[in-house]
């Protein structure tokens, strides 16, 4: 088993504890945050290994925190996997030109986020 870390950053709860099921069933070590603000010092103090990014939250959006922890010096190593509802390519490809790594839409399917995170880590 791994024991990698994820930082799991969703405004739903219900999302939050879907996502760390799903991760800690495969081994991962899982830390959240509510937000973009809370997800850019979650970022710098507990540095994850991969980080999934929700991108419709208050304040800080998921890719206004994509860019930020992209281009921070200490952070920009992690590789940003976006799980958003928003499915239209215009929001794939921008989350992609925010410093994303990958784009997947909601509802995620455990298959697919362990390749991703595989592929990525």
């Amino acid at each position: 088993m791994s024991n990698k870390k994820v930082l799991v950053v969703d405004d739903s709860m219900t999302e939050r504890h879907v996502l760390t099921a799903m991760l800690e069933k495969n081994g991962y070590e899982v830390f959240t945050a509510e937000g973009g603000a809370e997800a850019l010092s979650k970022a710098d103090e507990v540095r994850p290994d991969v980080i999934l990014m929700d991108v419709v939250m208050p304040g800080t959006s998921g890719f206004q925190a994509t860019r930020t922890i992209s281009k921070n010096e200490a952070t920009k190593h992690i590789p940003i996997i976006i799980c958003s509802s928003k499915g239209q390519d215009t929001d794939r490809i921008w989350g992609l030109r925010q410093g994303a790594r990958e784009y997947l839409v909601k509802p995620v399917s455990e298959a697919d986020l362990m390749q991703k995170i595989a592929a990525l880590t």
